[in-house]
């Protein structure tokens, strides 16, 4: 961890579709604010991209000797089907899909989500706020926006009148005098196309699990309104980061923009940040489409999970990521080989200094500095583990630093296989990894008949030797 916050950190903000130098308000203190799941079913793989994403941005911070308060949501309640405001909660779905009670499906999926967000070594936010636990201060910003005439009321709800908000729609770039009625959402009885809900009124005819008494009548608070006065209670009604998936941006983070910022009269955030799609071959992966995969999935097929990690670090957060099977397998590939070549270090330890380690260490501050260049960083760590200037003592040290960033587990997770293998028999994979990167072809047939004498044999591939006894494989360096 750097000692200081002299380097500078550039962000692409959504809000001015630009890069910024990252300024926090009050340093060395940075508020941080996560949309998270709504936990109704299990969050699958796509969803998980973007808060691998985020843990990147925490840990950037932190690396740079910030002092991050990061907050995040559960949306157990109000996150309709439709952005329309229509249909039904997506709780009440889950609860009728397995028989159980929304109380019960939300603790369930909650917990399921960050056993998910465990294996990916994803740090879990300073303070974790439920939506059904904050229904007071939801209550009180829509009592504030009704005070200052920014609410009407319709049958089935009390709604925000974008036209009122001058601003509406800067964070999408929507042009609200182009949207015509059904083009974004079924209109009804609402005054213009952009308007949402800040409190549904229960319906006469259908009972529902969750609801609450109000200035409004009996019912429930509508899902953007959370956000905005969840992260206005822990972070302030100014603070320095939001983030969120691409799909955040039209709608849900809009909404929360005008919101907040009618009802304080002061800006609402200074940066947003938001995470691109992991896609298909045909189209975004979604529950909507469909086609979602689960950790659990990958797990059942014999991936490591954190090769799923170290596949999202191999593209930037703002580009979309296409996941196949095949990208998975290179990227698991990938990921044993470094383990495999840092545990070479740590067993071969020996000291070379030089002046490129400084040199190192800067290029990759200032890869991940600049909006989180995590494809950059990692092929700053495979010139590392190349470089003949400097020894393993100090390679071994630098990516023990370089991984507080990265999320890896580098230096002190096991190789799923490597503790199948005899020492004796590490020890000579080893040293034949060394004669092999020195060009030594002599030495490494040598120990290649010590190992297959031992009844091993060894085939060498585009990831690195591979191991096996009999029909197992249980090594690849």
């Amino acid at each position: 961890m750097l000692d200081n916050m002299d380097n500078k950190i550039v962000f692409f903000n959504t809000l001015g579709r630009k890069y910024e130098e990252f300024n926090p308000i009050s340093p060395p203190n940075v508020g941080l604010y996560i949309c998270g799941p709504t936990v109704y079913n299990y969050a699958h793989i796509g969803n998980l991209r973007t808060y691998i994403f985020e843990d990147v941005l925490r840990r950037v911070l932190e690396y740079n000797g910030y002092k991050v308060k990061h907050v995040m949501n559960i949306t157990d309640v109000g996150h309709l089907e439709s952005d329309a405001d229509t249909g039904e909660d997506k709780m009440e779905i889950g609860a009728k899909r397995e028989g159980k009670s929304i109380w019960e499906i939300a603790e369930f999926y909650t917990k399921a989500f960050f056993d998910d967000e465990k294996k990916l070594n994803i740090k879990q936010p300073h303070i974790l706020c439920k939506a059904t636990e904050h229904i007071k201060e939801q209550i009180g910003l829509i009592k504030g926006l009704e005070d200052k005439g920014y609410t009407y009321k319709t049958s089935d709800g009390i709604y925000f009148d974008t036209s009122k908000f001058r601003d509406y729609g800067r964070l999408a770039r929507l042009k609200k005098e182009g949207l015509k009625a059904g083009a974004r959402i079924e209109v009804g009885q609402k005054k213009n196309p952009t308007d949402f809900a800040l409190w549904k009124f229960s319906s006469l005819n259908k009972k529902r699990q969750m609801e609450w008494d109000s200035p409004w009548g009996k019912g429930f608070p509508g899902w953007h309104i959370e956000c905005s006065a969840m992260s206005m209670k822990y972070l302030g009604e100014h603070f320095d980061i939001h983030c969120g998936g691409i799909d955040h941006i039209p709608i849900h983070h809009t909404n929360e923009i005008a919101q907040s910022e009618a009802v304080t009269g002061k800006k609402f955030v200074n940066y947003w940040l938001h995470g691109e799609f992991l896609v298909l071959k045909g189209g975004r992966m979604g529950k909507s489409e469909g086609n979602i995969m689960t950790l659990s999935d990958l797990e059942k097929q014999g991936f490591d999970i954190l090769s799923y990690r170290y596949l999202c670090l191999t593209a930037h957060y703002r580009k979309p990521l296409v996941f196949s099977k095949e990208n998975l397998q290179s990227a698991q590939n990938g990921y044993e080989r470094l383990k495999n070549l840092v545990s070479i270090l740590k067993e071969n330890p020996f000291s070379k200094d030089s002046s490129k380690i400084n040199s190192y260490r800067e290029d990759f501050i200032n890869k991940i500095n600049y909006d989180m260049n995590a494809p950059e960083a990692i092929a700053i760590l495979w010139n590392l583990l190349n470089e003949k200037d400097i020894g393993n003592k100090e390679k071994y040290e630098l990516i023990q630093d370089f991984d507080r960033v990265l999320g890896l587990n580098l230096t002190y997770l096991s190789n799923r296989f490597l503790d199948k293998i005899p020492k004796e028999i590490k020890e000579l994979l080893n040293q034949r990894e060394l004669y092999r990167k020195e060009k030594n072809w002599k030495k490494a047939d040598e120990i290649r008949k010590i190992i297959q004498e031992k009844g091993y044999e060894i085939s060498d591939t585009s990831e690195g030797q591979k191991i096996k006894k009999g029909d197992k494989n249980v090594r690849t360096l």
